[in-house]
């Protein structure tokens, strides 16, 4: 039996891993620290870019495990077509849920208290007043209610919204209330006032917020993006800003990351952050102790957490 486990952190920083595997770690340098083909348990490097993530994995013919440190798994589909049947593929369900929801609030509130004018007038030395919209009395609606989308309601209970709305690929019910499906969309965007993604990137969303999605947006609404970028149709979103009629705050953008010369910079009523919602001090603990967590249940042969797919399965 392979017994290698490539890590993207140091094993001798992570406490509590099990004996028996060969630790070795590789964060997407040049060199592999083994024969891939010795693999079976690989933890994928973190904000690296898809092509260095998956360059190991035509190698990995014994690989049994492909665990991801980030919420969403389209940087390395491409290569799941090169790995052996039977290999699952596990993402980081618990580890950016706290982070994402704080970044999340922070750029509704930015937005709608107006945070980056004050700042360009500060630079100015300027006293810049005026009555800027709150977010208390605010319908929201969370496009994506997984479980950052929960992360991010709980997050949103205290600032008094008037009511959120939640939609998700299937219909279901929580504590909460009732999770609509995407069908629903076109009758729950016209009232809300701020419309936050936090989707996973797939076929089905791919270029959701289109310009049907926004032209659907009220007068005055704010769109945030804390999924992937090409869950927006940048040109679609281009033209709704330049006529003013809606804003946007985005941590992430396609392409990714922007040219300086993109005219999404210049647009106005836009507030771009640079693909910050996971990489905070918050990672790292979080992605220790999910690593921790599955090892022990990898070699005890225990169920893993957080399969999102195993290959060669049929998904009829």
């Amino acid at each position: 039996m392979t017994a290698d486990v490539w890590l993207p952190i140091p094993p001798d920083e992570i406490e509590g891993l099990p004996e028996g595997p060969d630790y070795r770690f590789w964060n997407g340098a040049e060199e592999f620290p083994a024969d891939p083909a010795d693999c079976a348990f690989y933890v994928v490097p973190y904000m690296k870019p898809s092509p260095l993530c998956v360059r190991p994995l035509g190698r990995m013919s014994n690989v049994q495990v492909v665990q991801t440190l980030s919420a969403g798994i389209d940087h390395v589909e491409p290569g799941l077509g090169q790995l052996p049947a039977g290999v699952r593929l596990c993402n980081a369900r618990g580890v950016h849920e706290a982070s994402t929801g704080e970044l999340t609030l922070a750029l509704i509130l930015a937005s709608l208290r107006g945070i980056p004018d004050f700042v360009r007038a500060q630079d100015r030395g300027e006293w810049l007043g005026g009555f800027r919209p709150a977010l208390a009395d605010k319908n929201v609606l969370i496009v994506g209610y997984g479980s950052i989308g929960e992360a991010i309601e709980d997050r949103l209970v205290p600032f008094e919204v008037a009511r959120v709305a939640r939609v998700a690929r299937s219909e279901r019910t929580t504590a909460r209330g009732p999770v609509h499906p995407l069908t629903e969309l076109p009758t729950l965007l016209p009232d809300a006032d701020v419309v936050i993604l936090s989707t996973p990137l797939n076929e089905t969303t791919r270029g959701l917020a289109g310009a049907d999605f926004l032209s659907r947006m009220k007068d005055g609404a704010l769109l945030v993006n804390v999924a992937r970028g090409p869950v927006v149709d940048t040109k679609a979103l281009l033209a709704e800003l330049e006529t003013g009629r809606i804003t946007a705050a985005l941590d992430v953008t396609d392409p990714e990351p922007l040219a300086r010369e993109h005219p999404l910079w210049r647009a106005p009523g836009v507030l771009i952050s640079p693909h910050v919602g996971g990489p905070t001090s918050a990672f790292l603990p979080r992605a220790k102790r999910l690593l921790v967590d599955q090892l022990n249940r990898h070699v005890n042969r225990e169920p893993l957490r957080n399969v999102i797919l195993t290959t060669g399965a049929s998904t009829d």
